[in-house]
């Protein structure tokens, strides 16, 4: 535990219950769910949620006719609420429904002893092995002021609730969801960033998948947070079984699910991040506009602070965990790279590729790319001009990796020394031959300039190799490297360039490649402008910058999820807890912002190159900033962290 406030961040804690129901017992039923609710408040939960018509079990049948269940059902129902404090619970309930007596399937929503609205399903079944309308009416557009042991409540299909500040929360009820328009569609419309659902889901083949699918697609669609809760196999299972699943998506992300037919209780407790749903729909033009006539807002009282968390922090956003979806995406990746330099050679009309490779792992992604490419295009590798241009800063082990790169790959390379070429440019705009930032700059449009002109020479394109994270950090020469006809790599961040090489090289690579390929992943990332000491590089990038992945998970969190600087620095600590110190992480965040806002004016004037993922840095595609912004208020806001 720590003293910061999770909540702060965007993270509400909800709990998900599959009790072990007694059919046709309300009072026991409301028992068990005190004894869950009891432990999701001690897990420091605002909100616990159970399954459809739990407090009964959904099961019932023909007695829900009766008037002993009815009876009991109000008594369990008004005793439940009781109990409750300022966590919230929801639990499904038959409700009898005004003078004409009808019955509606609910979700009966509980705080600081006393309920607080009541949600009719809307969507009622009656097909296959459901036939709900035997005993239930659908809630559509109706709007009931009822009460349960004098207390008043709202019984209304188009109502959220707030708590506090923190997040507002809509329900929908099992079948509600699996119709062309669900109930969430209006209400994360109106602001509602949680939707939970109450569900009485059987088990068939296949429909698993369809069921976490449909959770899975609603929560993207919608950007918000979705739980379910369905019921378990201590319901009746005359016709049909019930596995008691429960699940939890957010912006269509796994956050947590159980598996199934256990006859014991279950329950999952996930974090959602509401500021993270905000973000989503702020960014996106197509969410669809707010109705507030048609949605009353329940306002609650808010929850104590949230002082740990149980969410899965990913150290590398970037690069999937699991190795076939990796492999997956690696190769999907890989496919754009070279379909969209392909495109752009047919459109240009040139019959060479021109890639500049320094024996670094980003080059060698360009070069790969560039074979693949020209074998699509059913053009030789002759048509591949490789260059290398050693100068001041060139180690040996660079050099000879280039040399066998080319060679493994039957590419004849050129090697093109320009350090009499930057002398004597330095020694025309009169330098004084100092190691300075002219000088190595010096290097870098030379080397440009020289792709460029090879590529005039033999009608060719300069194929780009800078990464993603290099242009987030403002790491090259602005007209320099910064500078391509196309660069296959401007949408992938570094952490996933060396992933990617390692994945070719174990792919396709035969034992030559594969052996250079291993070399030059296990060579330290460096610009290599500065002379060698005693033969090593001497410029070692991460040494600089802070590590790649730290930066690159900085990256991701700021981009895509749009953290602030605090979040981003307490998700890091989570993150890389095993790694790095608080210090080294404030450190390196500072670099991030720093560095960030001041490169603005070389992502503004990027060549193209192909959008792989969900962020890109391009201004015409996710990013576009004045290149004047001044972060001394942000640099300023991480010091004082």
């Amino acid at each position: 535990m720590s003293d910061f406030d999770y909540r702060n961040i965007g993270f509400v804690r909800v709990g998900a219950v599959a009790p072990a129901t007694k059919l046709a017992d309300p009072f026991t039923n409301a028992e068990i769910h005190l004894e869950h609710y009891q432990e999701l408040v001690e897990a420091g939960c605002a909100i616990a949620l159970f399954p459809e018509l739990s407090i009964t079990g959904y099961s019932c049948e023909d007695l829900f006719y009766t008037h002993d269940l009815r009876a009991r059902t109000i008594d369990a129902i008004c005793y439940v609420a009781s109990q409750t404090n300022e966590v919230v619970l929801v639990f499904g309930a038959p409700v009898t429904f005004g003078s004409t007596k009808q019955i509606l399937n609910c979700a009966i929503v509980c705080a600081e002893g006393e309920v607080v609205g009541v949600v009719p399903k809307i969507a009622i079944p009656n097909h296959g092995e459901f036939y709900e309308r035997r005993w239930f009416t659908s809630g559509k557009d109706i709007e009931w002021f009822g009460q349960f042991d004098g207390e008043e409540f709202t019984l209304d299909s188009n109502q959220t609730f707030s708590i506090g500040r923190n997040v507002k929360f809509g329900i929908e009820i099992c079948e509600d969801l699996w119709v062309p328009d669900p109930p969430s569609n209006k209400l994360t419309a109106n602001g509602a960033e949680l939707i939970l659902n109450l569900s009485a889901s059987n088990e068939l083949v296949t429909k698993t998948s369809y069921r976490r699918d449909l959770v899975r697609v609603q929560s993207a669609k919608c950007a918000c947070a979705y739980v379910m809760a369905s019921a378990g196999p201590l319901e009746s299972s005359k016709d049909t079984v019930y596995g008691g699943h429960l699940l939890a998506f957010e912006n269509g992300d796994l956050l947590d699910e159980t598996t199934r037919y256990s006859e014991l209780s279950k329950q999952i407790i996930v974090d959602c991040d509401v500021h993270r749903v905000s973000f989503e729909r702020a960014r996106s033009s197509t969410f669809p506009p707010p109705n507030m006539d048609e949605i009353m807002d329940v306002r609650l009282s808010p929850t104590g602070p949230l002082t740990d968390t149980v969410r899965k922090i990913d150290p590398t956003p970037f690069v999937p965990q699991d190795d076939i979806q990796l492999n997956a995406r690696l190769s999907e990746i890989f496919d754009i790279q070279v379909l969209g330099l392909s495109r752009r050679v047919q459109a240009s009309g040139k019959t060479n590729l021109v890639v500049g490779l320094s024996g670094g792992v980003d080059s060698t992604l360009a070069f790969l790319v560039c074979l693949e490419a020209l074998r699509g295009l059913e053009q030789t590798n002759a048509e591949l001009i490789a260059v290398t241009m050693p100068s001041f800063g060139t180690s040996d082990h660079t050099l000879t990796s280039v040399r066998e790169l080319t060679a493994a790959a039957k590419i004849k390379h050129r090697e093109l020394d320009i350090r009499d070429a930057v002398t004597a440019h330095l020694k025309l705009i009169e330098h004084d031959g100092a190691r300075d930032i002219t000088f190595e700059n010096a290097q870098a449009r030379e080397r440009t300039k020289v792709l460029f002109n090879l590529a005039n020479l033999h009608d060719g394109i300069v194929v780009g190799s800078g990464n993603m994270s290099e242009l987030a950090l403002g790491w090259c020469t602005f007209n320099g490297d910064h500078m391509s006809s196309y660069n296959v790599n401007v949408g992938i961040p570094k952490t996933l360039v060396r992933c990617i090489v390692r994945w070719y090289s174990q792919s396709f690579a035969k034992t030559k490649l594969r052996s250079v390929l291993e070399r030059i992943l296990n060579t330290p990332s460096s610009p290599e402008l500065l002379e060698p000491k005693e033969g090593e590089i001497a410029q070692e990038t991460e040494k600089i910058l802070g590590p790649y992945e730290v930066q690159d998970f900085f990256l991701y969190n700021y981009m895509r999820n749009g953290a602030s600087m605090r979040k981003l620095y307490e998700l890091a600590k989570l993150a890389f807890a095993d790694r790095y110190s608080p210090l080294d992480l404030k450190l390196y965040l500072t670099i991030f912002v720093d560095r960030f806002f001041r490169a603005q004016f070389k992502r503004t004037t990027l060549p193209p190159g192909p959008k792989v993922g969900t962020i890109s840095l391009s201004p015409r595609t996710d990013w576009r900033m004045p290149d004047e912004i001044d972060p001394k208020h942000l640099i300023e806001e991480v010091s004082q962290l």
